[in-house]
């Protein structure tokens, strides 16, 4: 009896632990499973193009949005702070470098994983509830190949373009307000932006860019495909896509930072 008294905090602690990591061992087999199937045959190619065109071509507004506000907010927060120290003169350099490094592929993704990764979560959990997985397995068509793969493809291939068209566009909203609002010259804007932002910088932007793509179709792909029964089940796993797919970019972000430019 009192065996069980002292053990039963540790079973409560225990289950969640096992929980967590089974949950991870899915999901490592499951991204193996998909990056197995992106070199073999047969290949879909109107999958492909079709979620080529929902994940890149129709994010580009939010992209660009969110893009444009950033690098206009970035100037003015930088254009207050170095007036304190009397260095209003690093803001165009400061604006480029943080926004490919850094704002420009981490905003971007988290819009895109917003946008993406619950509408992939929520079309493939649907197509679960209604059963029209099983009846691709009926045809003889492997669902991971069909559904997975081009999507996962796509965002990671669309992924770098969004944030090299996210850069230039939160880099122009920083020049915007730089000449309007804060005086400075436009030429002299540029000129500094230009000798300040070296190939890496951007190089390393892109880079990000395809792995927070992976990530976003790989997230909505996998919570789709282990929704629940039901609307709630799809509510759920669109939900869990979201947060997942959120908390890894971040994650990730930090990592790739920390290989990309520790000393």
């Amino acid at each position: 009896m009192n065996a069980a008294i002292l053990t039963r905090p540790l079973a409560a602690l225990g289950r969640p632990v096992l929980a967590g990591l089974g949950a991870l061992g899915r999901v490592v087999l499951y991204t193996l499973a998909v990056v197995s199937h992106l070199v073999r045959p047969p290949f879909y190619f109107r999958e492909f193009a079709r979620a080529l065109l929902s994940i890149g071509w129709l994010s580009l507004p939010v992209v660009g949005l969110t893009a444009v506000f950033t690098g206009g907010a970035l100037a003015l927060q930088i254009y207050a702070g170095g007036s304190r120290f009397s260095a209003e003169s690093v803001v165009p350099a400061i604006v480029a470098i943080g926004m490919v490094r850094e704002l420009g592929p981490v905003l971007g993704a988290l819009m895109v994983a917003a946008r993406v990764a619950s509408s992939i979560a929520a079309e493939i959990g649907t197509m679960k509830v209604t059963e029209q997985i099983d009846a691709l397995v009926t045809l003889s068509t492997d669902p991971l190949k069909y559904l997975a793969t081009p999507r996962v493809l796509a965002a990671t291939l669309s992924l770098p373009v969004l944030v090299a068209v996210g850069d230039a566009i939160g880099i122009m909203g920083g020049w915007l307000v730089g000449t309007s609002r804060l005086g400075f010259n436009s030429s002299v804007y540029l000129t500094n932006t230009a000798d300040f932002l070296e190939p890496w910088d951007v190089t390393s932007g892109l880079l990000k860019g395809a792995v927070f793509g992976f990530i976003i179709a790989l997230m909505g792909c996998y919570h789709g495909m282990n929704s629940g029964r039901g609307a709630q089940g799809v509510g759920k796993a669109t939900k869990q896509a979201v947060v997942m797919a959120s908390v890894l970019i971040l994650a990730s972000n930090y990592l790739l930072t920390e290989i990309f430019f520790s000393a």
